[in-house]
Formats: structure tokens, sequence, C-alpha cells
């Protein structure tokens, strides 16, 4: 059995780890205790090694649908059988802040009209599929053992209901069926860190359990100001990355998933359970622009730890990735008896390219920090201080090769947009010191902000193109570029930026849909193609708004709508067949998302676009 593509599922969570869901009701991927923990269930990568948690009608002849319970992350999977209607609903009640939380997943079955039979098969592949594990079944449920991880099963029902007609374990798996007709409901809850064995849990507190979750998001939800044109995608959107928000630190993850293929059988497949400094950067204009202040003050808070802590590498001050806790052990390996998601390997874990040198992090670090400061977040004196280091490094170490924002494997390079960053990075330092009185060597950054963009105005763009290139010397285009007018480098209707957006438009563009560059033009070290990259997308949306090509936009925006999965949901990027792939959902997709939609709301209103 193949594994179910990658848009056939919807994600759950507790703000510590996250399941992904199919439209099968088969849970495909699940990391436990964090993010970046090894996997439980991973079938997403490996369909026959990789374990599941399936909860589906008995025989074929059922269709089934997706949909989120109103305003929530609680997902509802119906299915149509030739005898009733019957769902499963599931969720990860929220966790708070406390790393040794137990985490939860209920999953609720409910026959909504006539009879349904439930096939429950629960397959754990403990640490990658390289850990066997015990399974000790009870009168209510079942216990997978193995030495680092213990995982119960408690069974939903009340006392003197119907029991399960059939449970049988077999080479550790467990397998049931559950039985039910119109109005019943029963459950099971998969448990980390059980205090005892398995237990009978009522239905009154699953019940509650539903609505102090359900209540959860949509209080949450409750505090966004947004009120624009395309509310439920940007609403959706929000709640996607709350959901890859790891509690204790503030750390967003670039995406809950490993190893998905950026080609189906390609080997671009890497590990984006971490947290990048340009990610969490990214998002704290985009939430404070939402009105979520208080999470935008914590990927703040976590951004600004690792400034202080200025333990870095070869690549300066800050590692361009941490774990969610903010530790940097992210040796790269390769789960060798895994085949990958269709067929797509090697499948990775862990990340080689946290050492390498990022120069374009910096800018986005201090513009987020720029943002915060706006917002009346501002820096006290020790944050400051570790600031002031950090842009004394980047006045010092600015002018240099790197890897360049899209971490490729093809030697360092100097990168035009990591020139760019550069420059926001200082601008954004004079700008906190002037507002503030604080001090710093401002003639210093001054002058190194200055050569920047005189360098970038000289060797990063092409006459004969008549565009801004990847790096100096070459003439591929970029569309990291696309952000120029977003940070204030150029005017969005400058010749010179407008000549750029249309060699864009004429080689990276199809229909609404982004290329990151020519893999082709610019050899990155690695075999194979990839999709469109739908940041670049959402981004193109933002510099077309900005341009006053206001239709084009619009229609580009549009047209990216279409593209999200049943639930709203974008991958990293979108295959020539218009299928998503590469890691899901993804944390840069759907901030852009946001951040395309606010900018062309704003200038559709013929109001001044966000951040300008």
């Amino acid at each position: 059995m193949s594994e179910a593509a990658i848009a056939e599922h919807g994600i759950i969570g507790d703000l510590q780890t996250a399941a992904l869901v199919s439209t099968d009701g088969s849970i495909d991927w699940f990391c436990c205790p964090r993010f970046d923990s090894p996997s439980v269930f991973g079938a997403l990568l490996d369909d026959a090694r990789g374990g599941h948690f399936r909860v589906r009608p008995d025989g074929g002849a059922w269709s089934a649908e997706q949909m989120y319970h109103p305003d929530s992350a609680v997902l509802v999977t119906r299915f149509s059988t030739p005898d009733g209607v019957g769902e499963v609903v599931d969720f990860m009640p929220v966790l708070d802040g406390s790393a040794s939380a137990r985490h939860r997943i209920v999953r609720m079955l409910r026959c909504v009209r006539g009879r349904t039979t439930f096939v429950v098969d629960v397959a754990p592949r403990f640490d990658y599929g390289r850990s066997e594990h015990r399974t000790e079944l009870t009168e209510h449920g079942a216990v997978f053992r193995t030495d680092p991880l213990t995982l119960t099963l408690h069974i939903v029902r009340e006392p003197g209901d119907r029991p399960l007609a059939t449970v049988a374990v077999e080479e550790g798996d467990l397998s049931a069926r559950i039985s039910l007709e119109a109005g019943d409901l029963r459950g099971l809850v998969l448990e980390s860190a059980s205090d005892g064995p398995p237990r009978e849990v009522p239905l009154s507190e699953i019940r509650a359990l539903f609505d102090d979750t359900v209540g959860f998001w949509q209080r949450w939800l409750g505090r966004s100001t947004y009120t624009g044109r395309w509310r439920e995608i940007v609403h959706r959107s929000a709640m996607t990355l709350k959901l890859m928000t790891y509690a204790p630190s503030g750390g967003l993850v670039a995406a809950p998933t490993a190893s998905l293929p950026e080609q189906i059988g390609g080997e671009r497949n890497w590990d984006y359970r971490y947290t990048w400094v340009r990610d969490a950067s990214f998002s704290v204009g985009t939430l404070l622009a939402l009105g979520f202040v208080d999470e935008a003050a914590r990927f703040g808070s976590w951004l600004g730890d690792r400034i202080r802590e200025q333990v870095g590498g070869a690549g300066g001050p800050l590692n361009i990735m941490y774990r969610v806790d903010g530790s940097s052990d992210l040796e790269e390996e390769v789960v060798e008896h895994w085949s990958g998601h269709r067929g797509s390997r090697p499948v990775h874990v862990g990340n080689g390219a946290a050492d390498q040198l990022q120069l374009d992090i910096y800018g986005e670090a201090l513009d987020s920090i720029h943002a915060a400061d706006r917002a009346g977040l501002v820096l006290p004196h020790r944050g400051w201080m570790a600031v002031r280091r950090v842009l004394d490094w980047v006045a010092e170490n600015w002018d240099q090769p790197e890897e360049g924002i899209w971490e490729t494997r093809g030697g360092r390079h100097s990168f035009t947009y990591g020139r760019l960053m550069c420059w926001v990075a200082l601008d954004r330092g004079i700008r906190l010191a002037a507002a503030h009185g604080r001090p710093a060597p401002l003639e210093r950054w001054t002058a190194e902000r200055d050569r920047i963009y005189e360098q970038v105005m000289d060797q990063g763009f092409d006459a004969e193109r008549g565009a801004f290139v990847q790096h100096y010397g070459s003439r591929v285009l970029d569309a990291a570029l696309l952000r120029m007018p977003r940070v204030g480098f150029v005017s969005p209707t400058d010749p010179m930026w407008l000549s750029t957006l249309d060699a864009m438009d004429a080689e990276l563009v199809t229909d609404s849909l982004v290329y990151r560059y020519d893999p082709a033009a610019s050899p990155d070290g690695l075999r194979g193609d990839e999709g469109t990259f739908s940041l670049c997308s959402f981004a193109r949306v933002d510099a077309l708004a900005r341009a006053g090509r206001l239709d084009a936009a619009r229609m580009a925006f549009e047209k990216m709508l279409t593209y999200a999965n049943h639930l709203g949901l974008y991958s990293e990027e979108i295959a020539p067949t218009g299928e998503q792939i590469g890691n899901f959902p993804q944390a840069f997709t759907h901030l852009a998302l946001i951040d395309a939609a606010v900018t062309l709301d704003a200038m559709l209103d013929g109001a001044r676009p966000p951040w300008s």
C-alpha cells in the first residue's frame, strides 16, 4: 500500500507536538514528546514500516470527507458507507508550558446515521522504527512500551456499554472492531507519561476535553484583529502557525514533518522540525499584523535568548536553526530502512545545514526586533547590548561568500539577498538606537550600511538583463529578492525593480506559481528538480501589490488559494501536476500567505501597506 498523498492530511496538536491525520482516518505522522523527537507513527515516509494509528470503516465501500470544527484545530473525518454515516473526531488537548506534560491524542468515534463498524489498527514504530516495543493488553486498553517512551491506549465508553466486538494483539500491534448504532459515541485516547494502567474513560470526560479544546482555539482566534477579505484562510493559516509553536520556549518549527520530498522520487528531502531564526523572525511581524501580540512577544523572546547566548558557530554569533528548546545539536543522519515517501530517498533526520553561513538571518532578526519595538515591545538594556554585539559582527563580516537562504549544497557565493538583509540589519539597528537614544557606533554602522547599498546596486544588478540577480557575477534570477521593496531597500515602483519583477515573471513564474531559481542555471549541489515554492508565490503577490499592479496581484492570490488542500493547508512546494510536495504544513508558506493578504487588503482599500 502506497503512502497517502501529502495534501491528504490535516494537522492536530497540543503546542508541543503534532499529528497528521489522513482523509482515510490514519494518523500517519506523530513524534513524541516534542516536534523534533523520534517518530512513533511514520507511515507518511514508509507505509509498510513507518507505523500508524488507523480508524476507518470496515470494508472498502466507503468515502470520506474532512473538515475542522469551526474556528478550531479539532479535525472531523466523516465516512459515508452503505449502512450509515460515521465520523472520527481527532484532537489533542492543549498543554501549558510544561515540557514534562503528558500528551494525549483523543479519537472520538461516532455513528451519525444508520450503523457503522470501525476497524482500529494501532501499530507504533518507535524511534523511526528502530526500537522494538512490548505490548500489554488489558480489559480497558493496552500499553506500548519501549525503554525511553511508553504510550497507553485507553478505551472510552460508559459502564454497561456494549464491549468491543474483537480485540487482538499480533506481533505487538493492536487491532479492534467497534460496532456503533446511530447516536452511539465511543473513543480511544493514546497517552504518553501515563501514571497507571489503561482505564475506562467516561464519555463525560471526553466531552469536557472536547469542549475545552474547542474553547481554547475559539478564544485564541477571537483575539485576531484581521477583518479583511480573506478571513477564513488567513485565520486557518494563523491557527496552523500556532499549532507549530513549541509552547515551553516559544519556538516555531518550520514544519512538523521530516524528509517529505521536494520532488517525488528525488533526494531533496530534509528535516524541518526545527526553529529557523529566519522563520521565527518573519513570524513576529506577521502575527503583530493580526493582533497576536503575545505570540509575537514569545517568538521574540525565543529569538532574544538566542542572541543573548552568543555562542553561534562558524556562521557567526547565531546559528541558522536550533531545536525547539534552543539547543543546537542537529546532526544529520539517514534512516536507511525506510523507503521514503513514495520512494523518495534518502530519509533524513537532523539537518546538516545548521552550520551553514547564511548572512540574511541577521536582517530578518533585526527587522523583527524593530517591528516588535514599533508595537511597544521595547528591548531591555541587556537585550540591546546583545543586539549591538551582533550588529558589530555584521558590520565586520557582511562582505564574504556564504551559502545563502536556500541552504543549497553547492558552495559559497556573494548572494545578493544575503547582502540585502545585512543592509536591513544595520538599518534597523540604526533606527532602534536613534529612537531610544541607545549607545551604538552609529557612524560605523551607517558607513557599512551605505557600502552594502552601493555594492548591491553596483554588483547585484545585471544591466544587460535589467534585473537584480542571485549572486554577484551571476545572471541567475532568485525569487528571494521579491522581498526587496517590502524591506525598503528599493522603491516598489523604481524602474530597476519593475524590470526585475518583469524578468522574474518571464523566467520564474508559471501562471501564479513561482520557482525559487533555475537549478539548471545555478547548480546547487543536488540532483533532480523541485516544484514551485509557495512562499515565493505569495511574496510575488505582495510585490505586485506594492508596485500598484493590483489586478495581477489579486488574480495571482486567488489562484494560489486554489492550491491549498481541502482544509486550507499548504506544504512547501507545488509539483508540475499541481500536487503539494515538500514538508507539510509549512510555516513559511502560511506566513507569506498572511503577509500577502494583509498587504493586498491595504492596497485595495487605498491604504498604505504595512512595514513600508
